[in-house]
């Protein structure tokens, strides 16, 4: 049935989508210890094609050192047969070349494969180089890739901040709303004192007030007026006949004022 297929085919593209989107979240989440592993994994399998190559490396040092041995000994027999010939011995002379002979066989049935296991063993090494190289590589890519990461993370929580997004209960929106509440309360108080003050003249509560300090000072100056008249002494009683002979008598306020003077 069409309709079947095509349903379990858009359920099992969803599942991947999940599934891929996991993944990624789970990578974020371990961004730096999934780097370190892959690089961990390149060192491994650099390590698994070096003993390879030494293997091959290894045969191709045991097929050279026969190849050579051969090589040795055919121009070993070429010498013994020269000095046989010296010695005028040409039976011994063709024996020695025979056995030289012998040895060119193998030579020749070597060199096609010593040849061949030369330039793997040349290729191989190589390529390990350019491995090794490209995993140093790898590993400075790495280290790079891990500060980036870290660096845009901080960069991107910072911007997220300052642009008042993330998440819900954000500190910064919090103390906007903290600070909103704040000058609402302020404001709300400035109306009601103005409301409490509507009707009252203060001009002319000042004024009444100053009367009323006047009022006190001018009692304060009447009061000490009043002790200092109290303090002062009495005018010494004088007959009328001494007086109306002698010298003027002095008011009861002169006499005063020289007591004070």
């Amino acid at each position: 049935m069409p309709f079947v297929g095509d349903f379990f085919s858009r359920l099992g593209r969803v599942a991947r989508g999940q599934a891929n989107s996991g993944v990624g979240a789970l990578e974020d989440a371990t961004f730096e210890a999934t780097v370190n592993q892959t690089v961990a994994d390149m060192r491994t399998e650099l390590n698994k094609v070096v003993q390879a190559s030494a293997v091959a490396m290894s045969n191709y040092n045991r097929l050279d050192a026969d190849y050579q041995k051969y090589v040795r000994q055919a121009q070993d027999w070429k010498d013994r047969a020269g000095q046989a010939l010296d010695a005028g011995n040409e039976d011994l002379a063709k024996k020695a070349l025979a056995k030289k002979a012998e040895c060119d066989r193998q030579i020749a049935s070597m060199q096609q494969a010593v040849d061949a296991a030369h330039q793997t063993s040349e290729k191989l090494k190589s390529q390990v180089g350019e491995l090794k190289a490209k995993i140093d590589e790898g590993e400075r890519t790495a280290t790079t890739l891990v500060a980036r990461k870290n660096a845009a993370a901080a960069q991107r929580k910072v911007a997220e901040a300052m642009a008042g997004v993330g998440n819900a209960d954000n500190a910064f929106s919090q103390l906007n709303r903290f600070e909103e509440s704040v000058s609402k309360d302020e404001a709300t108080a400035k109306a009601f004192d103005e409301l409490a003050s509507t009707g009252k003249d203060e001009d002319l509560e000042k004024q009444f007030a100053q009367l009323s300090n006047h009022g006190v000072d001018a009692d304060l100056a009447a009061l000490k007026a009043e002790r200092l008249a109290a303090k002062a002494p009495a005018a010494p009683y004088i007959p009328k006949e001494l007086a109306a002979g002698g010298a003027p008598i002095e008011a009861p306020a002169q006499a005063v004022e020289k007591a004070q003077a």
